[in-house]
């Protein structure tokens, strides 16, 4: 995290019903807007920080980018809605298990890494049975980030809303929420925009709204208090939140995100392309294996399986020998592979000194690296 987000934090604790925390509440949703790229606002009170020109509103969940999917999800469905889940990776698997808490799910399963397969997601949605269709829109399980306009396009021809998992894409990759009829995505503080852990936001449209709101009406909403989305809407012109938010956190974030702002969007998603384009040559042209599809591949997280007899061992090294910390994979893949990130305010500087000390680490192990010019690769 940048120190100006630490010093943020570091403010002492103000209450959450003072004027003092809605101008820090104005601020964090003109930054939030700015992160969704969406149409600016004045981080103003009493301005409607969380709305502007087009349909989009944002909100904060003092929670982690689960919390704010659930929220999303137990809202927006019934229990007798059907929605569509493709996955090819943990985190969009945990977005499926997330629906079947809340409503029915078509759940289609690829293998890690590999893209979906539109034409068998087109014959889906031409059944007319679909609420939803819901992605990772990047999946850093495995490093592959979805074709996103292409499934948008999909979803608007058969008249099915999209819904977006952006908790590491939105900041650090190509979003366009209104270009794409995205109906709602969630965002986590810690990825993407190098905020802290444990606060979220989603942002959601018109239609959205509407929609969880005539569920409520008609008594058919699924059961739900601290993450109901018609609570937390009453209170947002007032850039307030309707139980005690994390307050801190949400100054640390709303500091980064005036980080990002000064940066500029467009610059940051070039800069997370650029160093993970430079992490993933690198490593291919040692040999090492990229599980996702070339096309496809992730800018804000690389992963990379092992060399044959290396494990997580490695990782405990680089992390003890080197100061340099990398993360492990999860499930069948765990012991198996890393992931480098690239997100938030990583330097060009920074990822060539962590990928320097990552092959001498592999050389510590007895994997054998030829000499290689690792800045030339950035």
């Amino acid at each position: 995290m940048n120190q100006r987000c630490l010093e943020a934090m570091a403010t002492p604790v103000i209450t959450a019903r003072g004027g003092e925390f809605r101008d820090v509440m104005a601020d964090l949703n003109s930054g939030l807007r700015y992160a969704f790229n969406l149409t600016p606002s004045q981080p103003v009170k009493k301005t409607h920080s969380w709305s502007s020109e087009d349909d989009y509103k944002v909100m904060v969940v003092s929670g982690s980018g689960t919390a704010a999917m659930e929220m999303l999800i137990a809202n927006r469905f019934r229990s007798n809605d059907l929605v569509l889940v493709p996955t090819n990776g943990k985190f969009g698997e945990r977005v499926a298990e997330m629906c079947k808490r809340f409503c029915n799910v078509k759940h289609i399963k690829y293998e890690w890494g590999r893209a979906f397969d539109l034409y068998e997601l087109e014959q889906q949605l031409e059944r007319g049975c679909y609420e939803a269709l819901l992605i990772c829109h990047n999946e850093t399980s495995s490093g592959i980030t979805q074709d996103a306009p292409a499934i948008a396009e999909m979803c608007n021809r058969y008249n099915t809303s999209f819904i977006l998992d952006g908790i590491t894409s939105i900041g650090g990759l190509p979003v366009h929420l209104e270009k794409w009829n995205v109906e709602a995505a969630a965002m986590g503080a810690q990825k993407c925009t190098a905020g802290p852990s444990g606060i979220a936001a989603i942002a959601f449209t018109t239609k959205f709204y509407e929609r969880c709101k005539a569920i409520r009406e008609q008594g058919d909403s699924n059961a739900l208090f601290y993450l109901d989305i018609i609570s937390a809407f009453k209170k947002g012109d007032d850039d307030q939140t309707p139980w005690t938010p994390a307050i801190n956190l949400a100054m640390g974030w709303s500091a980064a995100l005036n980080v990002l702002k000064e940066e500029g969007l467009e610059n940051r998603w070039n800069r997370c392309q650029s160093l993970a384009a430079g992490v993933q040559n690198l490593f291919s042209h040692l040999g090492f294996e990229l599980p996702a599809d070339p096309f496809q591949r992730s800018s804000t997280v690389t992963a990379i399986m092992y060399p044959e007899g290396i494990n997580d061992q490695w990782r405990v090294d680089l992390k003890e020998r080197y100061a340099t910390q990398v993360i492990g994979a999860q499930d069948h893949l765990k012991g198996k592979m890393f992931r480098v990130g690239s997100m938030g305010e990583t330097t060009k500087e920074e990822m060539i000194e962590g990928c320097k000390r990552m092959l001498e680490c592999f050389k510590d192990h007895g994997v054998t690296i030829p000499e290689v010019d690792v800045d030339s690769f950035f």
